[in-house]
């Protein structure tokens, strides 16, 4: 046949050639997420240990790091981590820039740490609801790629849930030309139609429902939630269960590896 059509080998290079270089794109625009409520230090045994948070972190080797509860909730709020650490250990910088004065480590409990990719921009949202809740929206770069990145923890009331979804999905401002990560302790165990997240699907793919991270001892509730644009693909998604996730927090770890199917 190819010496018939000696232009068919030709055309099999090209496509196995056109194939490599989409593979080597994406490849390069793969990256690890992970999100955990930490729940103030405080393990199942009822101690406080920076400590064991602090190896669960590291482990999880996680391009970026999204944490819950990462304050004191009461007081002057202050924050639980040894954030130095962390940078020496793992490279981890946060993108939530505070006020000197501040003692806080994120917003509202919310932290994003990160230790690949340029941070273009953070905004620190304040979430309606009964109780003070926020979120953080980070604009980050890596490689060719640029995406919109919200870390949220939402309340405990389903009517709260409703109205912060909604001002989440605002703040993301999705259209076709815009990558988006929603993820965080969500707090909703409802799935499908009864579910306040519910109004997502309009806009984003979950790809984590199926996942139950709380509470870590027995797991049976999904929680820990990640909803993700068209623009991008998730290429594998855990709950991190070992003995020290169960004994360091009342919720599991979530981790995703995700890749873009388009690069704006």
């Amino acid at each position: 046949m190819k010496r018939l059509f000696p232009w068919l080998g030709q055309l099999n290079r090209r496509t196995t050639d056109a194939s490599a270089a989409l593979d080597a794109a994406a490849s390069a625009c793969r990256f690890n997420l992970a999100s955990y409520n930490i729940h103030k230090c405080v393990g199942t045994d009822g101690r406080f240990d920076p400590q064991r948070i602090k190896q669960v972190i590291l482990a999880l080797d996680a391009d970026i790091v999204v944490l819950q509860e990462a304050d004191a909730r009461f007081g002057k709020r202050e924050g639980l981590l040894d954030l130095s650490y962390l940078h020496a250990a793992g490279g981890y910088q946060s993108a939530v820039a505070l006020p000197q004065s501040s003692r806080s480590h994120g917003w509202h409990g919310n932290v994003v740490l990160y230790r690949s990719g340029i941070v273009h921009d953070v905004h620190q949202l304040t979430l309606p609801g009964l109780e003070p809740r926020g979120a953080v929206l980070v604009d980050f770069g890596i490689e060719q790629a640029n995406f919109r990145l919200l870390a949220v923890h939402f309340g405990l009331l389903r009517q709260s849930r409703m109205r912060q979804v909604q001002a989440i999905i605002d703040a993301a401002d999705p259209h076709p030309d815009r990558h988006v990560i929603i993820v965080g302790d969500m707090n909703e165990w409802r799935l499908k139609n009864r579910s306040a997240l519910d109004l997502f699907k309009h806009h984003f793919d979950e790809v984590s429902q199926n996942l139950p991270s709380y509470p870590s001892r027995l797991p049976l509730l999904p929680l820990d939630r990640l909803f993700i644009s068209r623009g991008l693909r998730s290429e594998g998604m855990s709950v991190v269960d070992t003995p020290l996730t169960r004994l360091a927090s009342d919720h599991l770890p979530l981790t995703a590896k995700l890749s873009f199917q388009d690069q704006f």
